[in-house]
């Protein structure tokens, strides 16, 4: 399939949550198991010392960017944090992905409106992914409340330590009531699949320095598997993935209405969608975690084969009633109309959707968003 590089924009995904949820670790995780994919990160401690800056560095070389003794969404506007993006962005730095990691203090709505609000025109918002810290989740809460506001506004919700929680299943059923359509994951050492947050290049894991857990967790899992010859360990074990490939044109209304009724276990889908007559001149590439969902139109290169190629990503997911209802999402004689494409319009880069103010706090007693 045609590469198209010159319109490429490097998702910029915000990693926050309270402090000593797992975001430190999280990255880390992350920068090891990104197949060949290549991760920049802006680092913000809250103290003198960047202890966290310090923990990624020797993996990430001249991709990071700390900034230390503050939060990162009162140190800088937005003009100050296009200039750390534009080091990060530039196309010698071969990156296909930012990850924002904010201080324990920071305040992830402000960090939204800031990279929403970027002029950088080589980054796009990917969404926020907020940890918490099942074992101290009600404490924190009760210390914490803010911690509702930032769970309304989270795009993925990351469940950590679900293995010193006295009753993991009540935490995440909690956590799940204070979301608005996020994506919820239970972890343990932070080990979730880089999928859910970016597409990874095929490849060999990176190697560099890795955090104490996950450390210790390789070594505990290495004996295991190795006494047991499975691989209840990996990181594609907890996981359902679900292919879906049409050579019909989709009708952009019932690709949005699944969307709209998307399940709670379905956390990641990506690929592009072939429009037919709705767009001729464009294949539109889909991202979507949790709630978090963007479109972006691409032209389709000469003598491309036009198909809708999709991958769903989930735990527990009904895969074939999935496929069914991708199915019933093409269309033999398509009908083009004028307002056809208004519900995938909303989700492309540019439009409404992009503004900040559609981040703001949501009003308790305000209906939910559609």
């Amino acid at each position: 399939m045609a590469e198209r590089s010159s319109e490429r924009r490097i998702p910029v995904v915000i990693l926050a949550g309270f402090l000593g949820s797992g975001k430190t670790t999280l990255l880390n995780h992350v920068l090891h198991h990104s197949g060949g994919s290549r991760i920049g990160a802006i680092v913000n401690d809250f103290g003198a010392i960047e202890i966290d800056a310090m923990a990624v560095a020797g993996a990430l070389g001249d991709s990071t960017v700390s900034l230390g003794n503050g939060c990162l969404c009162c140190a800088v506007d937005g003009s100050e944090l296009d200039v750390y993006l534009e080091r990060l962005a530039q196309p010698s730095a071969g990156l296909d992905a930012v990850v924002i990691e904010a201080s324990g203090l920071a305040e992830p709505q402000e960090l939204v409106r800031m990279v929403l609000a970027s002029e950088h025109p080589g980054i796009v918002y990917g969404g926020l992914v907020e940890v918490v810290d099942a074992a101290e989740f009600d404490d924190t809460r009760a210390l914490h409340p803010e911690i509702d506001r930032h769970l309304a506004l989270a795009d993925l919700v990351v469940v950590n330590k679900t293995d010193r929680a006295a009753d993991p299943d009540g935490v995440l059923a909690r956590v799940r009531t204070l979301v608005d359509g996020a994506a919820v994951v239970p972890a343990t050492h932070a080990r979730i699949d880089p999928e859910l947050l970016f597409d990874c290049r095929p490849g060999e894991e990176r190697l560099g320095q890795l955090s104490f857990d996950d450390l210790r967790l390789h070594d505990h899992q290495g004996e295991e598997e190795q006494s047991s010859g499975q691989h209840a360990g990996h990181l594609h074990a907890g996981y359902d993935s679900v292919s879906h490939v049409s050579e019909r044109p989709t009708d952009p209304r019932a690709l949005m209405r699944f969307l709209d009724s998307r399940p709670e276990g379905l956390f990641r889908i990506k690929g592009y969608v072939d429009f037919g007559p709705y767009d001729v001149h464009n294949r539109y590439a889909v991202h979507a975690v949790g709630r978090f969902l963007r479109f972006r139109p691409e032209p389709w290169a000469p003598d491309e084969e036009r198909l809708t190629q999709l991958v769903l990503i989930g735990s527990g997911i009904d895969a074939p009633a999935l496929r069914k209802e991708l199915e019933a999402c093409a269309s033999d004689t398509p009908q083009a109309d004028e307002r056809g494409m208004w519900g995938v319009l909303r989700y492309v880069d540019g439009t409404e959707d992009d503004d900040p103010d559609a981040h703001a706090d949501p009003d308790p007693q305000a209906p939910a968003p559609a």
